[in-house]
Formats: C-alpha cells, structure tokens, sequence
C-alpha cells in the first residue's frame, strides 16, 4: 500500500540555537540585514524567527536561485513583498544574474535615509556593513564570493554544517557579516518543511527519499505536468498516486530489477537530483498568500 505521510519534520542542530543568539548579539554591529531566501519557495524558507530577530533593521530580500523557478511567481512575490513593505529581487548567485543591483539599490531604498544622514554629517565614506541571513543551503556563501569578487566565504554543500561568523570587505566600502545558516527549532507547518526537503535544505539523511519524491511528482502532476511530460515521457492520469508516478519514473527510465520489479528508490533519487539541478525546468512550489490569507 503505498505511504505518502511524511513523518513530522524535525531538525534543528545545536549550532543553530547558538547562531540564534549570535544574530541577536551581532545586530547592532551592521546598518542593514539582507535575508536570502529560495526563490522556488519564498515562504517557506524564510526563517520566521529572523522577523522577530532582526525587527528594529532596515531589511532587504534576496530571491536566489531565480534561474530555476517560475518567471510569473517570482514577479508574483516580489509585488507580495513590496506591498508588504519589503524590498525584494530576484538574483542567481552562482551565474551572478542581479547582483549587480544589490548593493545600488540596497542604498537607494532600505537605506536611503542613513546614506542621507550621513551625507549631511561629513560621514559619506563611513562603511555600510550588512548582516548576511537565510537557512542552510540557501547560497549566501556563494552570494558573498560573487559580491567580494573572490572566494572569501567557505561554500558548504551540506545544509546544517556548523561555521562561525565572518566579516567580509568589498571594494566599494561595504562590509558583509557572513553568519552560519540557521533553521526554526520546531515546523509547525509540515508543508513548508517538505518544500524545503525537496529542494535539499533539509538532509536527505533523516527523510525517505520515495515518500519525499512521491510528493514532489503529485505536486508536479497538478501544477506543472508539462514538466513531467517532457522530462519523464510521462502522461498524469486522473487518479494516479505519488507511488503511481514514480513508478512510471522507473519504468520509462528502465529502472527495473530482478522480476520485473521497479526501483523506485532509484527513481526517487533521480526526480529529487533532477529537480533540484533544474532539468525539470523552472517551477516554484508555493504561490504568494491571497489578501486576507
């Protein structure tokens, strides 16, 4: 019979408490906070712990990794975040797509009004220094390299690897406080955390991969089924299962076994890797909330 409850998520090293209390701590060192959040799910990999954190600082939105989601929901969220006055764009930090437009518009909007305090002061060569924020695997090593021009933040493909804060300098008299990733102690929406699971933020190491990909392809069997169609050369049929799915994965990629068995756990593994590479096109796996949502 097939399973497709996830078990409830957990997952919070105890690094991350100790990031916590260094966010907090750090705060008053920085003019800015800039939060990186997966432009695939804008929501659910916002760290709602960070609002509270950082509540009383100028704050701006990074959407990384924009070349693999929905062109239509990322402008869909970036008119979300700006009606909740937030300032949001859409940037790729390993290709290094609007980065260029960071900084510029950092100071032109989140921080228009110090730039101008300071510029009525004699203070306009004073540093900006910006807090780096976001969960695991969400690529604010990768942001800060492309921004510093070289490789001065250790990128870690593992999410929850444990590293301390660093400070960055950049040419432009911009200094970055790289802090390590850091998740909420508890998901008390279980959707969110399998958002996050399918896109790698959460280790495959406590989760079963087939229960995970099952979701992924019933989710993409009802909003994206172009995509399965011409990746997989599979057709969603009213009625199949995540199990059903993934077995015509397994079947059209020739993953059998012994007695005409499919390996489907074989298959999960390659809808995950693929999706997550982005050979399945550009897909976001949650839309902006509705007003009064």
């Amino acid at each position: 019979m097939e399973n497709t409850e996830m078990k409830t998520i957990q997952w919070f090293p105890g690094h991350m408490a100790k990031t916590r209390r260094a966010i907090t701590a750090n705060l008053k060192l920085v003019d800015a906070v800039v939060e990186l959040i997966d432009a695939r799910t804008p929501m659910s990999s916002r760290n709602p712990e960070i609002d509270s954190l950082t509540a009383k600082k100028p704050r701006m939105i990074l959407m990384n990794k924009c070349d693999l989601a929905d062109a239509d929901a990322i402008n869909a969220w970036v008119s979300y975040f700006k009606k909740n006055n937030i300032t949001a764009l859409a940037v790729d930090c390993k290709s290094g797509k609007g980065l260029n437009k960071v900084l510029p518009t950092l100071k032109a909007t989140v921080l228009s009004e110090l730039m101008e305090k300071r510029e009525r002061s004699g203070m306009a060569g004073a540093p900006v220094r910006l807090m780096i924020l976001g969960i695991p695997n969400v690529g604010k090593s990768s942001l800060i390299n492309r921004l510093a021009g070289s490789k001065r933040a250790k990128v870690e493909d593992r999410p929850g690897v444990t590293r301390t804060k660093q400070w960055v300098k950049l040419k432009d008299n911009t200094e970055l406080l790289d802090m390590p990733g850091v998740l909420w102690p508890k998901f008390e929406d279980q959707q969110a955390a399998m958002r996050l699971a399918f896109t790698g933020a959460i280790s495959d190491d406590i989760l079963d991969v087939e229960t995970l990909a099952m979701n992924l392809l019933s989710y993409l069997a009802e909003s994206y089924p172009k995509s399965l169609a011409e990746r997989y050369k599979v057709e969603a049929e009213e009625g199949d299962t995540g199990f059903m799915l993934l077995e015509k994965v397994g079947r059209k990629r020739g993953m059998m076994i012994s007695g005409g068995e499919i390996n489907t756990e074989r298959a999960a593994i390659t809808v995950l890797d693929e999706f997550r590479s982005g050979k399945l096109g550009r897909i976001t796996l949650e839309m902006p909330p509705k007003e009064g949502e």
